[in-house]
C-alpha cells in the first residue's frame, strides 16, 4: 500500500502547479469584480482566474487565425 505523501511533498507538487500573483485594479473594476464573485457565490480570485482564461483562449485562437499559411 502507497503512504500518504507529507505536507512538505504535497506543498512542492502545488507550487510547482501554480503561481501566486498580485494585481492592482482600479477601484470601479474590482468592486465590479467582487459584485460578480457575490453573485455566483465564488471567490474573487475564481473570477479572476476565470476571466484570465477565457482571455488566454481567446487570444490564443485569434492569433491561430490570424497567422500566415495556417488554415
Amino acid at each position: 500500500m502507497r503512504e500518504k505523501p507529507s505536507q512538505a511533498e504535497t506543498l512542492n507538487a502545488q507550487s510547482k502547479a501554480v503561481v501566486r500573483a498580485s494585481i492592482t485594479f482600479p477601484s470601479d473594476l474590482y468592486e465590479s469584480l467582487e459584485k460578480i464573485a457575490l453573485q455566483k457565490k465564488v471567490s474573487l480570485a475564481w473570477v479572476v482566474r476565470d476571466a484570465s482564461e477565457r482571455y488566454a483562449a481567446e487570444e490564443s485562437a485569434d492569433a491561430v487565425l490570424l497567422r500566415p499559411g495556417k488554415r
